[in-house]
């Protein structure tokens, strides 16, 4: 596997980018169906482009895990990947709009992108050098499958902060 890691973490941010952009038309697409509302966007809250990256990395890293045994540290990779995404994609886009009052929808396009490609590039440079300690890949998997279960229950009991409000709508979770 080592010497097809580069196109495994190309493919990866190839499904990835197009499993996000995906995910956010599908509740609309489904006629916002209750079903697919836990893993897509069901508004444009910064929380439910959240779940535009998280989805597709977790998925990824279940198919790439079965292929990539010889990394005894790939959850602890994996966990790292996702957490980077998860946390670029509020930093960058709080910054931004801070900086100039509104972020154009195009920006916010290149902020997932740009989030999706730096999770990749730091995820490959982890598995080249080997060197990242993972005492415990099972908690590793269990606190990533929380995240999952984070997202899925926050759909539907959606705190009253402005991480998880609408910004066109004013509302929280689904409409």
């Amino acid at each position: 596997m080592k010497q097809n890691l580069s196109l495994w973490q190309f493919g990866g941010f190839a499904l990835t980018s197009l499993g996000g952009t995906l995910l956010h038309f599908l509740y609309d697409w489904t006629n916002q169906s209750v079903l697919v509302a836990p893993f897509s966007a069901v508004n444009e809250s910064t929380w439910e482009h959240m779940k535009l990256i998280y989805f597709p990395l977790f998925v990824f890293a279940l198919i790439q895990g079965r292929f990539f045994k010889e990394y005894k540290n790939f959850w602890c990779i994996k966990l790292v990947g996702i957490l980077t995404g998860l946390i670029l994609i509020p930093v960058l886009f709080y910054t931004y709009n801070g900086a100039f009052g509104k972020t154009p929808d195009w920006i916010n396009i290149a902020i997932f992108f740009l989030s999706t490609a730096i999770v990749f590039l730091l995820e490959t440079q982890l598995f080249k050098k080997n060197s990242l300690p993972c005492r415990l890949p099972k908690l590793a998997f269990a606190i990533i499958c929380l995240i999952g279960v984070l997202f899925v229950v926050l759909t539907f009991f959606t705190p009253k902060i402005p991480l998880f409000q609408n910004p066109l709508t004013g509302t929280y979770g689904i409409d």
